[in-house]
C-alpha cells in the first residue's frame, strides 16, 4: 500500500508550560478512494526523537494500512529534529527523558493524549487506535494504553516500567507492592483497557529476568488481557537498523512484526460487532428539574466517537446541569 508522509504542529500544555509539539504522520492511501477509512497507531520514539529506523518503522506499519503519527517527545527542549546516535547525544536524550519527568509525569501524558486527540480528529480515520515503540518509546506506548480510546499495544523492549524511574523518584524500585500514592505505569495496570503485547530480549540489560518477571507478575495480577515474548539471543534495541552497535537482528525483527500485524489486524481492523457506549454522570443543579430527577442521571449515549460526546456535553444548559464525569462502557450486540 502506497503512504504520504506529512506533519503538523500541535499545542501541548503541561506542567504550567505551553508548547508546540511535531507529530510526523505516516498516512495509507488508495488510489480512486480519497475517503478510505484506516484505523491509527501512535508510535512513540526511543530517547533519539523520530529518526530513520523509527521513520521506517513507521513506514512499515502504515503500508499496512494504519495512519502512524509519531510524536517527537523532547518538545519541550529541542525542535523536532533527531538527535544522533552517539554519545553526546545519548547523553542528551538520556537527560531530557529524565528532566521531563522530574516532577510529574503531565507533558509525556499529554503529549499521548494529544496524538490521540490528531488521530480522532482526522475524517480517515476508523476511531480504533493502537500504540506502539521501542526503549523508552514502549514504556510510552504502555503508558499511552491507559487511556480507554486505546484499544491494543504492542511494546517492544519498554525500559523503566519494571524499576519506576520514569516519573517522580529517589531510586530505582523494583517492588511489587506499589509505593504511596504512585502515579508509575506499572502501579497503573488495571487501567489497560486494551490487549498488550509485551516484547522483550532476554540478553537485555536494560531490563533484566527480574525486571521482566516482575512486568509479567503485575500484568497477570491486574487481569490484563496480554501476550509476553521473551527471545533468547536479543538484545536491548535489537530491532534498530542502523548504529545499533551489533545489537540488530533482523529474524526476530521480522517475527515481533508479525506478532504486531496480528494483534492490531485482529483488534484494530476486525469488526467484533461491539457498541460503545460513553456515558455521562449529570448532576441536576436546577431546582425545578431535580424533582423529576434521581440525581446523578446517567445520559447513554450510542455514540462511535468520544469527540461527539463531548461536543455534545458542551451545548449542555450548565445552568441546569453539569456533567461530573464520562467514561467508555463496551457491550456486545445481541
Amino acid at each position: 500500500m502506497l503512504i504520504e508522509e506529512s506533519h503538523v504542529d500541535v499545542p501541548t500544555s503541561a506542567n504550567g508550560k505551553d508548547s508546540t509539539m511535531r507529530i510526523f504522520v505516516f498516512h495509507p492511501v488508495i488510489a480512486g478512494y480519497p475517503k478510505a477509512r484506516f484505523p491509527g497507531v501512535c508510535l512513540f520514539s526511543e530517547i533519539y526523537q523520530v529518526t530513520g529506523p523509527v521513520a521506517r518503522f513507521a513506514r512499515q506499519i502504515a503500508g499496512q494500512g494504519y495512519i502512524v503519527a509519531a510524536p517527537s517527545s523532547y518538545h519541550d527542549f529541542v525542535g523536532p529534529e533527531p538527535l544522533k546516535y552517539d554519545v553526546e547525544d545519548t547523553d542528551r536524550g538520556n537527560k531530557f527523558k529524565i528532566e521531563k519527568a522530574s516532577s510529574t509525569l503531565e507533558s509525556y501524558d499529554a503529549d499521548s493524549h494529544a496524538t490521540v486527540d490528531y488521530l480522532l480528529s482526522l475524517p480517515t480515520c476508523t476511531g480504533l487506535i493502537g500504540s506502539t515503540g521501542m526503549c523508552l518509546g514502549g514504556h510510552l506506548a504502555v503508558r499511552a494504553a491507559l487511556d480507554p480510546r486505546i484499544n491494543a499495544c504492542v511494546s517492544y523492549f519498554a525500559t523503566d516500567i519494571h524499576s519506576r524511574t520514569l516519573g517522580p523518584y529517589t531510586a530505582a524500585n523494583s517492588s511489587p507492592s506499589a509505593p504511596a500514592n504512585s502515579n508509575h505505569t506499572i502501579d497503573h495496570l488495571s487501567r489497560l483497557g486494551g490487549e498488550v503485547a509485551m516484547i522483550f530480549g532476554i540478553k537485555d540489560t536494560h531490563v533484566p529476568d527480574p525486571g521482566r518477571d516482575l512486568i509479567r507478575g503485575k500484568l497477570r495480577d491486574a487481569g490484563c488481557v496480554f501476550s509476553f515474548h521473551e527471545f533468547a539471543w536479543a538484545q536491548h534495541a535489537f530491532i534498530r537498523d542502523e548504529l545499533s552497535k551489533g545489537r540488530y537482528d533482523p529474524a526476530v525483527t521480522k517475527i515481533c512484526f508479525e506478532i504486531l500485524l496480528e494483534l492490531f489486524g485482529r483488534v484494530l481492523k476486525t469488526d467484533l460487532a461491539v457498541v460503545e457506549f460513553y456515558v455521562a454522570a449529570i448532576a441536576v443543579k436546577s431546582s425545578f428539574l431535580r424533582p423529576l430527577c434521581i440525581p446523578p442521571v446517567l445520559a447513554i449515549l450510542q455514540l462511535l466517537e468520544f469527540r461527539q460526546l463531548s461536543a455534545w456535553c458542551l451545548q449542555l444548559p450548565s445552568k441546569f446541569v453539569t456533567v461530573e464525569r464520562v467514561e467508555a462502557r463496551k457491550e456486545l450486540i445481541a
